[in-house]
């Protein structure tokens, strides 16, 4: 018998009996508390954009980051043999989402350096292994797509592409013509944006 007094900080209680619905909607208001940023912001696509969501903002917060995995766990397909983060932004979501469902993780660098291993993706993977590409913020997806393509490449089977916030800005579309299905925990309309 668990003693809720003595439990420790991960037992929730409130949120355990909180319908999913009501704690998603929560999360979202969170992570768009602490990362979302009005100004003229210059996007790794190269777009110019007037909001900017600061993965690091949320990433690094564990309060967010454990409800975030435990979210992303959800979209995992079954027997999923590795999850797949992209250099730098996506590694957090990778480790949190790996600790969450017992899985390995892999990172995958966007340009392998000339030392040491000279490896695209650092971790153990193997061929045949099937492999979920985890991402943050979802604007063209060319990152998301480039490390899928990898993960590809190096003979593992990607399930697909699973992502925090879709900014709405074609990358849904631009996974399915690169031949990937993709889910995100939000899109940018979700968070009332």
């Amino acid at each position: 018998m668990i003693d809720v007094n003595s439990a420790g900080p991960f037992l929730d209680l409130p949120q355990l009996v909180r319908p999913r619905e009501e704690r998603l909607a929560e999360l979202g208001r969170d992570i768009t508390s602490a990362a979302y940023l009005r100004g003229d912001f210059v996007l790794s696509s190269g777009a110019r954009s007037r909001y900017y969501f600061d993965k690091y903002l949320f990433e690094t917060k564990p309060s967010i980051l454990r409800r975030i995995a435990a979210f992303l766990a959800e979209m995992v397909p079954p027997r999923t043999d590795r999850i797949a983060g992209t250099e730098l932004g996506a590694v957090a979501l990778a480790a949190a989402l790996s600790l969450e469902i017992g899985l390995p993780f892999v990172i995958v660098k966007k340009q392998p350096k000339g030392y040491a291993t000279s490896r695209a993706v650092e971790g153990e993977l193997y061929p045949g292994d099937r492999v979920i590409v985890v991402e943050d913020i979802i604007t063209t997806a060319t990152q998301a797509i480039r490390a899928a393509n990898q993960v590809r490449r190096s003979g593992a089977d990607v399930r697909g592409i699973i992502g925090v916030v879709d900014r709405e800005q074609g990358g849904p579309q631009n996974i399915a013509a690169a031949g990937y299905r993709f889910q995100a925990l939000f899109r940018r309309r979700d968070l009332g944006l």
